[in-house]
């Protein structure tokens, strides 16, 4: 099952953007479609910006136990792209951070030069998820390498396929409960898993998880500055303007903060993460 993106872009504030911007294009091979001296647009298909990198002068590294950004998640089409990326980093050293298998899916995880978590995964077939109810079964264990790499083609890695998207975001904020109702009663995410008592993963049509929230390092954190590195916003994609209005009733019924404009819903969730919800 193809899942649609939810996810559709992340907008990050760096403080160095000729940095990022050679770690995105050639470390993992995304295309840069636009760029000035501020700003860039990476893609994987050329057209389509996954990933907007904003430079500040005045930027000040993010706090690591702040609110905001655990990971982005870039989802690939196939296995086989997967392996291909692990023996890519084998064959450049490039240090990763660990490496998973979560029974839904197939994941490594690594870090930008500025410390923004990133994982790049593939998804196993959706026929064989495990569901208990209406919670899906997802666990931590080691990536079997060895198996993967049997996957990897002659070709080999040739930069982020054209078909790649962001999969999920994962968030670390400063509590559960109001960020759950916030999530679930405001922008209609269905809760798919409690893990522990610390995170909650939250999707749209039974995906195992479009969005994930942890409190691992940042429980009981102030917001993120207006001018700390790492993300400025995530923006999520909505079906039509219906799903569009459905979600300023719900907004305005928890009495949550929100402006609209152009087409866009503009919220912060109560971590005080940026959000822009658009058709």
């Amino acid at each position: 099952m193809t899942q649609p993106s939810v996810i559709k872009q992340a907008v990050l504030t760096v403080q160095n953007l000729e940095r990022i911007v050679d770690f995105y294009e050639k470390v993992l091979g995304f295309k840069v479609i636009e760029r000035t001296n501020e700003k860039a647009s990476m893609s994987a298909d050329g057209e389509t910006a996954l990933l907007l990198l904003e430079q500040r002068k005045d930027a000040t590294p993010r706090n690591p136990r702040a609110a905001g950004l655990y990971h982005i998640a870039f989802l690939l089409p196939y296995r086989s792209d997967l392996a291909d990326i692990v023996q890519y980093f084998i064959q450049t050293r490039y240090p990763l951070q660990g490496a998973s298998d979560h029974h839904v899916s197939e994941a490594l995880y690594l870090a930008d030069p500025e410390g923004n978590g990133i994982e790049i995964y593939t998804d196993r077939d959706s026929e064989k998820w495990e569901w208990q109810g209406q919670q899906v079964y997802m666990t931590t264990e080691p990536l079997d390498v060895e198996n993967l790499l049997r996957e990897a083609t002659e070709a080999g890695w040739k930069g982020m396929p054209e078909k790649t998207i962001i999969g999920h975001i994962h968030l670390q904020v400063a509590e559960l409960q109001k960020t759950q109702e916030f999530y679930y009663d405001g922008l209609g995410f269905d809760l798919i898993l409690r893990y522990g008592s610390q995170a909650l993963f939250m999707s749209k049509n039974k995906y195992h998880h479009h969005i994930g929230l942890n409190t691992w390092n940042s429980r009981g954190v102030p917001a993120p500055s207006e001018n700390s590195t790492g993300l400025k916003y995530f923006t999520i994609g909505l079906p039509n303007n219906d799903e569009k209005e459905k979600i300023i009733q719900q907004l305005q019924k928890i009495n949550a903060s929100f402006s609209e404009g152009h087409g866009k819903i503009i919220t912060k969730d109560p971590s005080g993460i940026n959000i822009v919800l658009e058709v």
